[in-house]
């Protein structure tokens, strides 16, 4: 079963601004305003991932994938479920599977699937899988805890510069 913790910590706050500034990198590269990064449990970078839809034409090239990829021919399993991973945006159902199948053991993010959709005013009938990060962890009986969102104000700001980029381009 999930958990949900109340309240981030201070550390966790630094993580997910860490999380944006791996989103900011993948801008630079060409790619969607998503980074991730990984932490052990003593509170160390293992890895930081961001988004590369853009660069490499792969769909599936989001940054929550990205770290995942990276993380599970590196690291145990006691590792990765003792392991926190900070995402700049809600994992969608596809990095949470992702994220389960890994056994990380803690996911805290910034931004909600709800407000992000909000913001990017997406038009009506836009595919969307329209499941949450903590139901798609919970149904897969893992035992995960999940913290989010977290700092949305900031994580916005981040698809702003992105889209203000874009449009001084």
């Amino acid at each position: 079963m999930t958990t949900v913790e109340p309240h981030p910590t201070d550390q966790d706050h630094h993580w997910l601004r860490e999380s944006f500034a791996a989103a900011r990198a993948a801008v630079e590269a060409g790619n969607a305003p998503f980074g991730a990064i990984l932490v052990d449990a003593a509170g160390n970078e293992l890895l930081r991932a961001g988004n590369t839809t853009g660069e490499r034409g792969d769909v599936t090239g989001h940054a929550e994938i990205n770290a995942v990829r990276d993380a599970t021919p590196r690291f145990d399993a006691a590792t990765l479920a003792s392991a926190t991973l900070y995402a700049s945006t809600e994992p969608c159902a596809m990095c949470a599977a992702a994220i389960f199948w890994a056994g990380i053991g803690r996911v805290v993010f910034s931004m909600s699937s709800p407000r992000l959709r909000t913001f990017l005013a997406l038009p009506e009938g836009t595919t969307w899988l329209d499941l949450s990060c903590r139901e798609v962890l919970e149904r897969g009986g893992g035992s995960a805890t999940v913290i989010g969102p977290a700092l949305e104000d900031e994580a916005e700001a981040v698809h702003a510069w992105t889209r203000d980029r874009a449009t001084t381009s």
